[in-house]
């Protein structure tokens, strides 16, 4: 009866406290912090026991070695939430019931701002999580962190020696694909999704709605600026294997 009393009151505290509403957005950054600090240690843990390049890196490449799998875990944890939620769950559905699709949020898609890696995602996430306005568009613009481990492997495998190896070549056509895929076409749905419902978007708070209009545009620009050096590169690259 004890520990039933203790489970029963553990449980309470995590609903009542540090799953409230109003707690949620501290409560992911914290635990986003934790589980980056797990991830860099334990990277450098495996690192020295599994790559034998490793240990002959310099010391500002092991740090940059270590933030990359950070990058990478951040990135796979997002892509995975963001496409749930935009395409497989109900909670950004047009039903008539379910309210303005910019308007809507759950303490999972709050919780799941929180775990954010640099200022832009700052700057652009913190006023959706925290007054959950915008957020269809913020986890729309967080898919495109799919290319983010492609891009982490590409550096590793650079890192390692292996820049004319089979693996770095086909790193670059999947570069390709998922760039073309994540940040050319979706964003081209993401302006035509803002298009449809640009009625409920100016309703948003007035941050939100300079947020919704430049940030994709500003990232649009640079998405089609690095497309341009991918293709170079893979060109470049496939010539010289010819």
């Amino acid at each position: 009866m004890e520990i039933k009393s203790y489970q029963n009151q553990a449980e309470l505290l995590v609903k009542e406290y540090l799953l409230a509403d109003s707690v949620i957005p501290y409560t992911s950054v914290i635990c986003g912090i934790c589980a980056c600090k797990m991830v860099y240690d334990l990277t450098q843990l495996f690192s020295n026991v599994y790559f034998k390049s490793y240990p002959g890196l310099s010391k500002l490449q092991r740090t940059e070695w270590s933030n990359r799998s950070i990058s990478t875990f951040h990135a796979i944890f997002i892509t995975i939430m963001s496409l749930y939620f935009v395409f497989w769950s109900n909670l950004y559905s047009d039903h008539e019931y379910a309210g303005p699709i910019a308007f809507l949020s759950s303490a999972l898609s709050t919780f799941t701002l929180g775990v954010l890696h640099h200022l832009l995602s700052v700057a652009g996430i913190a006023n959706p999580m925290l007054t959950g306005e915008g957020q269809v568009y913020t986890f729309m613009v967080l898919i495109s962190e799919s290319t983010t481990p492609g891009i982490n492997l590409r550096w590793y495998l650079d890192t390692a020696g292996m820049k004319r190896s089979r693996a770095y070549l086909i790193n670059g056509v999947v570069m390709f694909v998922a760039w073309l895929v994540a940040r050319i076409l979706l964003f081209m749905y993401l302006f035509y999704h803002i298009y449809l419902h640009y009625d409920q978007v100016k309703q948003v708070n007035s941050l939100g709605q300079l947020l919704i209009s430049i940030v994709p545009l500003v990232l649009s620009v640079m998405n089609l600026m690095w497309f341009g050096k991918i293709i170079k590169g893979l060109m470049k690259t496939l010539a010289k294997r010819h």
